[in-house]
């Protein structure tokens, strides 16, 4: 990336958020605008304050998947048990409202709800799947399902789409030797494939681990939070979001959103071996993001 400009003025948005105002931006664009104009003191205060910028950004790229993550805690300390409606159809309905509500509102764009689209179907076909295996189960009634996966579930794999999405466009992702985008596609393809194969053939994990290392050992990931771009190498960003997420499946499986074998008795904390397999997930998810939002190298 070349060096970022010295003047506020100067400060460019990405192309998606270059006319506020315009088709396609986002309500974000402006008031992101408005806080990286601020300049701060050199020393502490400006340290401090792209921290808190980097905290707001990072909060309004989980909107989606807070906003679901509150529902599914909400809903198990307050739903009534007589209600209505089922409450996985509740969160099913409440899901679509808060997805019509951010593209009606400008808060997310049409770009990023493809994606998200695409994480539903990619998340829906996998719970079809992992729980007819018995990977794990849907323990409430409910009428919006297929067979035994209630259609909110899909939201949850799209909540971490949306929120690859739009921190990639919003702290403007740049790359240092990014793999070809052969390799990558084949590399989701081959992850995605063992978590239904190894059910019935060897588990490749350890292999697949091994390519990833071996496509992104190399890739360095910039990301600007206010005016410097900071880098990190991707797998380590990899990892963090993948810990993030193991995060919040443990208040998941605590809302009773869904339950595996060992927790059919009670609530236990979810094993940490499943970062392995969200890590792999995110690899899949960052691959499926790229093909929206073209990686671009850093310049300068």
């Amino acid at each position: 990336m070349a060096d970022l400009p010295d003047h506020p003025s100067e400060i460019h948005l990405h192309p998606l958020d270059a006319a506020p105002s315009g088709r396609g931006a986002t309500r974000f664009a402006q008031i992101r605008l408005r806080l990286e104009r601020i300049e701060p003191r050199r020393g502490w205060p400006a340290h401090v304050y792209e921290f808190l910028l980097f905290g707001f950004k990072q909060g309004w790229a989980c909107l989606f998947g807070g906003l679901l993550l509150a529902l599914l805690l909400g809903t198990h300390l307050f739903y009534p048990d007589h209600a209505p409606i089922a409450r996985y159809d509740f969160l099913t309905i409440a899901a679509i409202l808060i997805q019509i509500g951010m593209l009606a509102l400008r808060l997310e764009n049409l770009e990023e709800a493809k994606v998200i689209l695409a994480f539903h179907v990619v998340g829906t076909v996998m719970e079809l799947f992992k729980t007819t295996a018995g990977s794990w189960t849907y323990p409430e009634t409910s009428f919006l399902r297929i067979g035994g996966v209630p259609l909110f579930s899909g939201f949850m794999y799209a909540a971490v789409g949306s929120y690859i999405a739009r921190i990639w466009r919003i702290f403007d992702f740049r790359f240092d030797h990014y793999p070809p985008r052969w390799q990558t596609i084949a590399l989701a393809g081959a992850i995605y494939a063992n978590f239904f194969t190894h059910h019935w053939l060897p588990d490749i994990r350890l292999a697949l681990f091994a390519a990833t290392a071996l496509i992104f050992g190399r890739t360095m990931i910039w990301f600007t939070p206010h005016r410097a771009a900071r880098p990190m190498p991707l797998l380590v960003g990899f990892l963090l979001v993948a810990l993030f997420i193991w995060f919040a499946e443990n208040l998941a499986t605590f809302s009773r959103a869904w339950v595996y074998p060992d927790q059919a008795g009670g609530w236990t904390m979810v094993s940490p071996a499943k970062l392995g397999a969200w890590y792999l997930l995110m690899i899949i998810s960052f691959v499926l993001v790229s093909l929206v939002h073209r990686p671009r190298a850093r310049q300068g």
